[in-house]
């Protein structure tokens, strides 16, 4: 029977049962690689429901640096009777399964073309502990070093990792080191050589950190200069706000004084939230808030207000599964329409969408910059495949020598010289009008905030004119916003191609190693990264310069195919949408054959792949 034999290059996959305390264990796993020098992308699939439902820990290992899914798994460690037969059959052929084998299964809950790897770990677990909750959490640990023992995970790494996560717990550290070379021998005596997947040493990590997307943005907020953040929690934003106040009750404390130089409220809902950060962002106050789809749908009153009124909002959308509830513990590109248009009548806002926490980082503090400069909402739009599981990515890096862009604000100084000031009144013809702060001088410079209809100088108006004026200035806003934010990013094919490829945010690892997959078919592909919305021209040059565009999305309705047709002016002819949509993060294979496919179905050959691409 066929064995996959790789080294510093699979998939482990855990199938758990929630709250068994399977999670911390399943980290430590994939924390060791890259303390071995290897590159890993671990991602948490769990409920959203109550202690007991199935859950899953992904580990993707990749001494090339691919850090999508790849699809499909070389090993199952199978915990969860429950889901036995879909994890069973999610193994590639010649692929592994490790499971507990204290009770013996009949060999039909087996695959003929997989190689079966059992260990009695309630029997050891059992013989051990006398605690019942002791036997379930060591059981976890006994797992983690029978891997590491057939492996070859070095197992000072793993006690270097308990140690850390175990620092100030001393009780704790003991126990779970024991359990750890219980699994380690027991695999050294029993299970030599079952196993064809193996760990070696290497040195391709380089300066890359580990960290969560919702981190990354929260930090980002911080440097940014954000000091009000108001929040009503909802999976899988919630982290964020709570690492907000955790990096600003190190950061943003006077250190004199003692008293905090931010503010962070729990709102009563949605609504309540987004209404505090519109009036501190009235008020002067770099301010935000994190959400997800349905928070998007409850504030979308105030985003019209703030738009038509013309006040910097910054919303950090963690996207998830839709609509209504829909799946809130996965992910999707699911609220692109729904943060493009929000509120009535005609709107459009910014949207940016970071690929990594990296760019979670830096594109939250241009949002904070971007909001002030245009006067308006911008949407950071993430989601749960970024914001809630680890990454490896470049660096957070902060320039000390950069300030905040606070856009037009007029000063008191100004107003005394006589500066004419009309508070919705464009006076450059980038339809970025002047504001002031509440206070700024004691008989210039104020005005009456409303979201109704008014002149130039923000004096109610129902005259069409107004209205139109106003309304054909903030379209020119818009087109200002072209020049601001983030440009795409091409990645061009090592040879000359007909087709092309758009994608964005979560979808860009796993596109990466699809286009080289295609390359090796000989199936070549440009392809764009579009970083935010409004669009720049050179998504509609690219476009036109391919037979066909591949638009790659999780989400059902192509809603960035659909805001390409609505916004740029593409023929929708040219574009075909790749779809993923089912709640995991989209996977190499899955992009790979759905294009490949297409090509085919088009009888256009592949081109004879160059030796030395």
């Amino acid at each position: 029977m066929k064995r996959i034999e790789a080294v510093n290059d699979f998939v482990v996959k855990f199938a758990n049962v929630n709250g068994s305390g399977s999670a911390s264990a399943n980290e430590l796993f994939a924390k060791s690689f890259l303390r071995m020098g290897i590159p890993v992308s671990p991602r948490n699939i769990f409920p959203s429901n109550i202690q007991g439902l199935p859950t899953w820990y992904e580990v993707r290992v990749t001494e090339s640096g691919y850090l999508g899914r790849r699809g499909g798994c070389d090993l199952m460690v199978a915990m969860n009777p429950q889901t036995w037969a879909q994890d069973v059959k999610e193994i590639d052929p010649g692929g592994y399964l490790f499971y507990d084998n204290t009770k013996p299964l009949p060999q039909s809950k087996f695959r003929d073309d997989i190689h079966v790897i059992g260990m009695p770990l309630t029997e050891i677990a059992n013989a051990n502990y006398a605690d019942a909750r002791e036997r379930q959490l060591f059981k976890n640990i006994i797992y983690v070093g029978a891997l590491a023992g057939m492996m070859g995970i070095e197992p000072e790494v793993i006690a270097e990792l308990v140690g850390e996560q175990y620092k100030g717990k001393e009780k704790l550290l003991k126990p779970n080191l024991n359990a750890f070379h219980m699994g380690l021998n027991w695999a050294k005596e029993h299970l030599k050589d079952a196993l064809g997947l193996k760990v070696r040493r290497a040195d391709s990590v380089g300066d890359k950190i580990f960290i969560e997307g919702n981190a990354a943005a929260a930090l980002g907020c911080v440097y940014g200069g954000a000091t009000v953040c108001a929040w009503y929690p909802i999976t899988p934003s919630s982290s964020l706000a709570e690492a907000f106040q955790r990096y600003c009750s190190k950061l943003r404390v006077d250190p004199v004084t003692g008293k905090n130089k931010f503010a962070i409220v729990q709102a009563e809902d949605e609504l309540a939230s987004i209404g505090i950060v519109t009036g501190a962002g009235w008020n002067g106050a770099r301010a935000f808030t994190a959400t997800s789809g349905p928070g998007i749908s409850l504030m979308t009153e105030f985003i019209g207000l703030a738009y038509f009124a013309e006040i910097p909002v910054t919303l950090i959308d963690v996207q998830r599964g839709g609509p209504s509830t829909g799946m809130p513990t996965r992910t999707q590109q699911s609220d692109i329409l729904a943060c493009a248009y929000a509120s009535h009548g005609d709107t459009k806002h910014v949207l940016l969408f970071p690929e990594d926490p990296h760019e979670c980082f830096e594109f939250a503090a241009t949002c904070l910059d971007l909001a002030d400069r245009l006067q308006t909402p911008v949407f950071l739009m993430t989601d749960l495949d970024i914001g809630m599981n680890q990454r490896l990515c470049s660096p957070l890096v902060w320039d000390d020598e950069r300030r905040y862009d606070r856009g037009k604000v007029m000063s008191a100084e100004m107003l005394e010289e006589g500066k004419e000031f009309g508070r919705y009144l464009d006076v450059d013809g980038d339809g970025i009008p002047y504001r002031t702060y509440p206070g700024t001088h004691p008989t210039k410079g104020a005005y009456f905030t409303r979201g109704t209809s008014k002149n130039p100088y923000a004096i109610y108006s129902e005259a069409g004119a107004d209205y139109v004026y106003n309304m054909q200035r903030l379209l020119e806003k818009h087109e200002t916003a072209k020049t601001l934010v983030p440009k795409p990013q091409l990645i061009p094919a090592k040879q000359p191609a007909r087709f092309g490829a758009i994608f964005y945010g979560s979808t860009s690892p796993a596109m990466h190693e699809a286009l080289d997959a295609l390359a090796w078919q000989g199936i070549f592909v440009n392809a764009l990264r579009v970083r935010a919305f409004p669009f720049q021209d050179e998504i509609n040059d690219f476009v036109h310069s391919h037979t066909k565009v591949f638009v790659i999305e999780q989400n059902r309705d192509a809603q960035l195919k659909t805001l390409l047709v609505n916004e740029a002016g593409i023929n929708p002819a040219s574009l075909i949408s790749i779809l993923h949509y089912d709640g995991t993060p989209i996977t190499a294979r899955f992009i790979t054959k759905e294009i490949a496919e297409i090509v085919s179905a088009l009888n256009i050959r592949p081109i004879k792949r160059d030796k030395a691409a």
